[in-house]
């Protein structure tokens, strides 16, 4: 069966977009699917190990969400840093497109400036900075790259992270893993379940909007990833895994052979995991509630089956749970 982008819509009352995080994070809800007696509870986060399988590998991608976004003139200038070639070079989207033609050099402000030395066929430009990243003068101007639905307030920048978060490079968050907590953690360590890391460092494979009607003709953004010996052996040896978080996922399914072997590897990755996808490495999935039309429905639609995402979703809508990245929880299992 083939799907169009539109197969992949959903209305969602904008009420039921998360702000900010519940406290402790914990306490968010969990919706509990069971794929093969298509099942769905309500529960919450806190109570996530009474469904766990007790020999399960949960995977968590410990990539640390960097401030990667500048803002001047009171947000009405923007570079959204994508990569850092060198500390005065970066590929960027930019905002006002119109400002920033091939060749210009915009004042940002009275000490900085950027040239722009290219423009790809996606609108990414290349741009060289003065000064050089490295100087202090940018800490005035950088924040935290929560998405467009949610409303720019550094205050909550540490909400924006997990707590295991570790290895700089993300652009955005990995959403999955916002509802551990510290405490959470001790007691899966003090469980039978194992626990174990890799990085993805979230960038345009994971957010960009997709913008053909065939979802085949869409052309996914690599990611760089790494799994460790230490981690592959731990995967290798594991009776059953679950992903926290579709970038995690992503990771695994990348990595594993056709008989599910992982190995220990740094590359980027820019496989795209929707309906007719055979996985061979992830048993479980723990995610969020994501956007219509998005790569992450594609995947979730792909790993519980396209009809029972969305009776899923039209429940969760219907009892209110919160959305996106900083919402409510769901366990695939």
């Amino acid at each position: 069966m083939s799907f169009s982008l539109s197969d992949f819509d959903y209305e969602l009352p904008k009420e039921l977009i998360a702000q900010e995080p519940v406290h402790p994070r914990d306490h968010a809800r969990l919706l509990v699917y069971d794929r093969s007696r298509k099942t769905i509870t309500d529960d919450h986060f806190y109570n996530i190990l009474d469904y766990l399988p007790e020999n399960t590998t949960l995977v968590a991608n410990n990539s640390k969400v960097e401030k990667c976004r500048l803002l001047f003139e009171d947000g009405r200038r923007e570079i959204f840093i994508l990569e850092t070639i060198n500390p005065t070079t970066v590929r960027a989207l930019v905002r006002p497109g119109k400002k920033f033609g091939e060749g210009k050099t915009v004042e940002l402000t009275g000490q900085i400036t950027a040239t722009v030395l290219s423009v790809d066929e996606e609108g990414i430009r290349t741009l060289q900075l003065t000064p050089s990243l490295h100087d202090p003068i940018y800490n005035t101007y950088k924040y935290t790259p929560f998405p467009p639905y949610i409303e720019q307030d550094e205050s909550l920048s540490g909400e924006y992270q997990t707590v295991y978060a570790r290895d700089p490079g993300s652009k955005a968050a990995p959403t999955a893993g916002l509802h551990f907590t510290d405490s959470l953690i001790d007691k899966i360590e003090a469980s039978t379940i194992d626990w174990a890391e890799v990085t993805l460092h979230v960038g345009l494979g994971t957010f960009a909007p997709v913008k053909t009607e065939d979802i085949d003709e869409h052309n996914m953004h690599s990611e760089w990833y790494e799994i460790d010996r230490e981690t592959a052996d731990k995967l290798n040896s594991a009776s059953h895994i679950t992903a926290i978080g579709t970038t995690s996922m992503r990771v695994l399914e990348s990595n594993a052979d056709r008989a599910g072997q992982f190995k220990p590897e740094t590359r980027e990755t820019d496989i795209f995991i929707r309906p007719g996808y055979q996985f061979k490495a992830a048993d479980a999935l723990i995610t969020n509630f994501h956007l219509p039309k998005s790569t992450l429905l594609m995947l979730i639609a792909a790993f519980m089956g396209f009809e029972e995402m969305h009776r899923v979703y039209r429940h969760a809508i219907e009892n209110e749970y919160r959305f996106y990245s900083f919402g409510d929880a769901m366990l695939i299992l």
